[in-house]
């Protein structure tokens, strides 16, 4: 590429790489000097060798801010968040899917009681959890920037996402206090036996109370949302309301639990053509279904529906 090429194909990769920066170091300063610093290195080495420019500048920038980190620790500093995140949280976006739609529902993922929480996980920890949960990096790409094997990159994620779990309100969102209820019995991977009820209970306690921490400890990494168009629609319609912009396909549990935060205040657990899930219904009446997948204790997978004849067709037992 010549300069200028290479500058505009920093500049494109730039508001991940950003969001990247952001969730690692908890400062939007910290975070541009860590972009400043990768962009340098681009520069002076150009972009020949270079098959995968998106992965290697993730690489790039997350090793810089390991560096950051450690210095930080090395020093003592622990900063704190002062406020609401920037607006990085809406540049949160895998370099495959650049849509805005998908961008603007990303905002607000990760807020400042997510970020104390950040703050306490150790350097390692810290990246592999950021880049692998909340940013789908394989663990084959995260390993290189540790300087650790695969295995160890994963170990460092699990041992950050159960700290992130055990933050404020995540036990309640766990379900620890949930007593025998309909549904089927789905084992956890912390080794407690929650039914697929209890599971979704316990998301929608975290959705309405805007519990951050306990939808991470519901939700699985590679969660998979799926909204049919009248669902789409009528979340575009209600957005001057507050109602989530979505797209059809959202991936990855800080997109979904940014899409469900704060929100799900009409809705109630709901037997859906037999199967444990929640419905929209306002006055008893049910308007949207959400089909939920539960695996190993975590929500894999929702499937919301808004069409009217779909909802219309489908049995529904609301348990709420």
């Amino acid at each position: 590429m010549t300069p200028d090429e290479l500058a505009l194909a920093f500049e494109q990769h730039r508001p991940r790489l950003r969001a990247v920066a952001y969730r690692m170091l908890g400062n939007p300063d910290d975070a541009d000097d860590a972009l400043q610093e990768a962009w340098l290195r681009l520069n002076r080495t150009g972009d020949e060798g270079i098959d995968n420019l998106a992965a290697w500048l993730t690489t790039v920038t997350g090793r810089i801010c390991l560096d950051m980190l450690r210095s930080r620790s090395t020093r003592r500093e622990d900063p704190l968040p002062s406020g609401r995140p920037d607006d990085t949280a809406a540049e949160i976006l895998d370099d495959a899917s650049p849509d805005p739609v998908r961008e603007a529902e990303l905002a607000d993922v990760v807020g400042v009681a997510m970020q104390v929480v950040l703050e306490s996980l150790d350097p390692a920890e810290r990246l592999a959890f950021v880049l692998h949960d909340l940013f789908a990096v394989p663990y084959e790409q995260i390993a290189p920037v540790l300087g650790r094997s695969v295995a160890a990159a994963r170990q460092l994620a699990s041992r950050g996402r159960r700290r992130v779990q055990s933050g404020p309100g995540a036990r309640a969102a766990a379900g620890d206090d949930a007593g025998d209820d309909v549904g089927s019995h789905s084992g956890a991977a912390d080794g407690t036996d929650r039914t697929d009820r209890q599971v979704v209970e316990a998301f929608l306690l975290a959705s309405r109370t805007g519990d951050l921490a306990g939808l991470m400890a519901v939700l699985a990494p590679d969660v998979v949302l799926r909204a049919d168009q009248a669902a789409v629609a009528a979340a575009a319609e209600g957005a001057d309301r507050g109602a989530p912009l979505l797209a059809r396909e959202v991936r990855g549990a800080a997109a979904v639990a940014g899409a469900f935060r704060g929100r799900a205040s009409g809705a109630v657990p709901a037997l859906i053509d037999g199967s444990v899930g929640f419905a929209y219904a306002p006055g008893g009446t049910p308007r949207g279904l959400f089909a939920v997948v539960v695996h190993d204790g975590r929500i894999a997978a929702v499937d919301m529906m808004g069409d009217p004849t779909t909802v219309a067709e489908a049995h529904v037992l609301l348990l709420g």
